[in-house]
């Protein structure tokens, strides 16, 4: 443990709750320097300083749990402050590997490469890690963002072009030796979601800071290791069940996400969670373009909006699988203050979407509480974040163990077509489709003639990073 740490806890399943994967062999590791070593928003970010290169560059990159690559702006970009210049630095080295990510509302397109890299407020020492540099970029960086990078925190199978790139993560546990966990809290509640200023934040690599937590940490195992994967087993709103088959959560999965602003909910769930709020909340009319995110909220600034709406629960299994624990947010976490109008009026968004694909855990969630990703004993574990107060009164609750006797023993679809193996499939029915047309072209040429015919499958089309999710 850290010096001045606190002895290890049971948590309520019965095991350690993690402090003891924190105990550092050599005794150097220091979480509390670690402490606050975030700035940013839920609006576009949170961010951890850098540095990159020798004589190292300062750079802020963005800590996002929902993908795998460590890319920084390789050249100036109009809405970029700082960029990496790998000319400068003596230790850059170039694997000569173009990797292109593309996004449905964005893109970049850089190099393969590694570097040493410092965090003044992270684990001492330096440490080569492979970076791709961000050559080309479009609707990637955005006007007001405040990060030149993105840190991917998630496994190795989301990384491009492929599972072999080493994740930053995975080459600090081999080198500097720390265990395998991270933990991460996001101090932003109640607050603008895109303010003037910046709110705090702690990514502490290689354990657990017990100030940052308050009662017990609870864990949910991970499904699957590609994202963090989880199961969720109901949604209540108001105390009410939503009464939906519990593999409407997961559908296609359930992961969490500190590179997604937002709560996001499959589409037949935010439906529910729409309707239930509307039902339950003190407002008789609400237009419908404030839960589809194209219209904005707005009182009076002496006035707390919050209270006219209930309060939100998700059921996750707990590692005894005949029991799941429940995190909570108040509406000050969902509810979410955006833009000031003139003296009078404060205007708020609502901080849930839908989605095609996925339910996400992102900003408006983790802000909630502190995020323990203990990937050595592949779980995620929750605990109240001290820092999650509105007005002086926590805005997050964790309650448990409940029974699972009322929902189904595995709530995952079995069948689950991964995004790599999607894009394997494609490309093969693409080479297969490919083929027979050279064919038919071949037998209808006179004279016949061979020719080559080549396809762009230089450019990656990624699914596997939400950030695209992350702005309104």
């Amino acid at each position: 443990l850290r010096p001045g740490g606190s002895a290890p806890q049971q948590d309520p399943a019965g095991g350690a709750d993690g402090l003891a994967l924190a105990s550092d062999p050599g005794g150097t590791l220091n979480f509390l320097a670690m402490v606050e070593n975030l700035q940013g928003d839920s609006g576009r970010g949170y961010y951890l300083e850098m540095l990159i290169g020798t004589p190292p560059q300062a750079l802020n990159i963005l800590v996002d749990t929902g993908s795998s690559n460590f890319a920084v702006a390789g050249v100036p970009d109009p809405d970029v402050t700082s960029y990496f210049d790998a000319e400068l630095s003596s230790t850059y080295r170039s694997e000569g590997i173009e990797v292109t990510v593309k996004y449905s509302q964005g893109s970049w397109t850089g190099v393969l490469g590694t570097d040493v890299i410092m965090m003044p407020k992270g684990i001492y020492g330096s440490y080569t890690i492979n970076i791709a540099t961000i050559l080309e970029s479009e609707n990637f960086f955005l006007p007001g963002v405040k990060w030149h990078g993105i840190l991917g925190l998630a496994y190795d199978a989301l990384a491009k072009p492929s599972s072999s790139v080493e994740t930053f993560f995975d080459s600090l546990v081999r080198q500097a030796k720390i265990p395998n966990i991270f933990s991460l809290q996001m101090c932003g509640a109640g607050l603008p979601v895109s303010g003037s200023g910046t709110n705090g934040g702690s990514l502490v690599l290689g354990g657990i800071e017990p100030s940052l937590y308050t009662g017990d940490i609870w864990y949910t195992p991970i499904k699957e290791e590609w994202y963090y994967q989880v199961e969720i087993l109901k949604l209540e709103v108001g105390g009410q069940n939503l009464q939906l088959d519990c593999r409407e959560y997961n559908a296609d999965k359930a992961i969490v996400d500190s590179g997604t602003t937002l709560l996001r909910l499959p589409e037949k769930v935010f439906s529910a969670v729409v309707q239930a709020i509307a039902r339950t909340s003190l407002i008789q009319e609400f237009s419908s373009g404030f839960w589809t995110g194209s219209q904005l909220a707005c009182w009076d600034k002496t006035e707390r909006p919050w209270s006219l709406f209930p309060k939100l629960s998700i059921y996750l299994r707990d590692e005894n699988s005949s029991r799941s624990f429940r995190i909570s947010i108040l509406p000050q976490l969902y509810i979410q203050p955006i833009l000031g109008i003139g003296e009078n009026l404060q205007c708020y968004r609502f901080g849930i979407s839908s989605s095609t694909n996925a339910l996400v855990i992102g900003a408006t969630v983790m802000e909630g509480f502190y995020v323990i990703f203990d990937r050595a004993q592949r779980r995620v574990g929750f605990a109240v974040s001290p820092c999650a107060e509105a007005d002086g009164s926590p805005v997050s609750e964790i309650e448990g163990p409940f029974t699972t006797a009322d929902v189904a023993s595995n709530c995952v679809s079995s069948v689950s077509f991964h995004e790599p193996v999607l894009w394997i499939a494609s490309y093969a029915l693409m080479s297969l489709c490919g083929v027979i047309l050279l064919v038919l072209i071949i037998l209808l040429l006179i004279p016949p003639r061979c020719q080559h015919r080549y396809t762009d499958n230089d450019v990656v089309n990624d699914e596997s990073s939400l950030v695209r999710h992350r702005w309104k």
